[in-house]
């Protein structure tokens, strides 16, 4: 009889960070969503000169990646979701629509304690607005 000893355990990798990409055909108007509403900035643009391939967002300590596609197509279903926490759910709900999103009904406090919305950005991506209760 031989004694085996078990394998040891392959370590999990530590990921630095995961970042949402949002492919548009319309990165300027997407960007130009995002700014407006939840002060987003821009902190990269490939390339650095001329019309933009990506753009990278800051918005608040997270950062959101915008691409460009001329053939995607928008408004189709989507199964990402963009949580997005922000100091006053309904102050931005007004600012949606003049801004080329849809609001998908008002704001309600949820039983986990936070106050959400549901809007699609321009594009027709899934975008709940929170904050705590």
């Amino acid at each position: 009889m031989s004694a085996t000893s078990p394998a040891a355990p392959t370590p999990t990798p530590t990921p630095a960070a995961v970042q949402p990409i949002i492919v548009t055909p319309d990165l300027d108007r997407l960007q130009a969503f995002y700014r407006e509403l939840v002060g987003a900035e821009e902190f990269t643009r490939v390339p650095e000169e001329g019309p933009a391939f990506f753009v990278g967002l800051r918005v608040g300590g997270s950062e959101l990646g915008i691409v460009t596609d001329q053939n995607v197509e928008t408004g189709t279903p989507t199964r990402i979701l963009l949580s997005i926490a922000v100091q006053d759910v309904d102050a931005l709900l007004d600012r949606v629509g003049p801004l080329g999103g849809t609001v998908r009904g008002p704001a309600t406090d949820m039983p986990w304690g936070q106050r959400v919305a549901h809007i699609q950005d321009p594009d027709g991506n899934a975008v709940n607005l929170t904050q705590p209760v």
